[in-house]
């Protein structure tokens, strides 16, 4: 078959996904090793006998619901492309909503900053990308996640410490002009478990006891350790834990306490600052 044939074949083969006209040119620019305009260039292009067996077998297990990208083994997010894995939550753009809020609250001079479960080192990285002067760590407790993130700080030359440890264990004694985390927070019971991407994700990097409350409550009532005065922190939850959330980090005496909404409308990020203890 010719490349405008097996783009026809593919699409017709996923056409019970979300997409399947982005992931059969996905899939086809991966295999190929080419941009999507040789594809548009070339149709009459015959893709080798390895490319067509590579080409078959990806489209059976993307049929079986497998995430595009572990078939490709990347994800483009913010202005990176990182390499992603099975050990790993998938980075996805909602989740860029967050860089856009650190970017705005980060100081003008040089910060020091921690992405608390950072997995692939999405956020991490993204940040160090458009402050590249600011010292950033990124804290992982699975010991395969951590090496990806080192690879993708190591691959995209952008000079990141990764640590590995529970959430602020490797950070004792350091301080924080802000602090970020896309932490667990999908309560073990929530069907949605049970479909889509989330299949193939470590199930220890999307679900929290409590409802899906307890990495966040956790994460807000030991963050005032790690906290400069006047320091931020940063969380992705769920779409209905924005006000639980506002609660935890007002008893706790955090100040500018707000949440914003995600690109399809729902609360997903709230932050708030660290006004420093105060001493009688």
């Amino acid at each position: 078959m010719t490349l405008a044939e097996w783009r026809h074949w593919l699409r017709e083969q996923l056409k019970a996904g979300d997409s399947p006209k982005i992931d059969a040119d996905v899939l086809l620019c991966h295999v190929l090793a080419k941009p999507r305009s040789f594809i548009l260039a070339w149709p009459e292009y015959v893709p080798t006998a390895t490319e067509q067996a590579a080409l078959r077998l990806l489209c059976a297990r993307r049929q079986m619901g497998e995430p595009i990208a572990h078939l490709t083994g990347e994800r483009d997010f913010w202005s990176l492309t990182l390499k992603v894995s099975p050990d790993t939550l998938i980075p996805r753009p909602d989740t860029e909503i967050i860089i856009e809020a650190a970017l705005a609250r980060l100081p003008n001079g040089p910060a020091t900053l921690a992405d608390l479960g950072t997995g692939t080192g999405a956020i991490a990285l993204s940040l160090k990308s458009e402050r590249p002067t600011d010292t950033v760590y990124a804290v992982e407790f699975n010991a395969n996640a951590a090496a990806l993130a080192r690879l993708n700080s190591e691959c995209l030359g952008l000079p990141i410490t990764v640590l590995e440890g529970s959430w602020f264990e490797p950070l004792v004694g350091l301080k924080f002009d802000m602090l970020l985390s896309n932490p667990p927070y999908i309560d073990g019971s929530d069907p949605h478990l049970l479909q889509g991407d989330v299949r193939f994700e470590p199930a220890s990097a999307l679900i929290a006891a409590d409802e899906g409350m307890a990495d966040l409550q956790h994460l807000i009532s030991q963050a005032p350790e790690y906290l400069k005065a006047n320091g931020w922190l940063l969380l992705e939850h769920g779409w209905q834990q924005g006000a639980l959330v506002r609660e935890y980090f007002t008893e706790l005496g955090f100040k500018a306490v707000e949440t914003l909404r995600d690109y399809g409308d729902n609360e997903r990020i709230t932050l708030a600052q660290w006004p420093g203890r105060q001493h009688v």
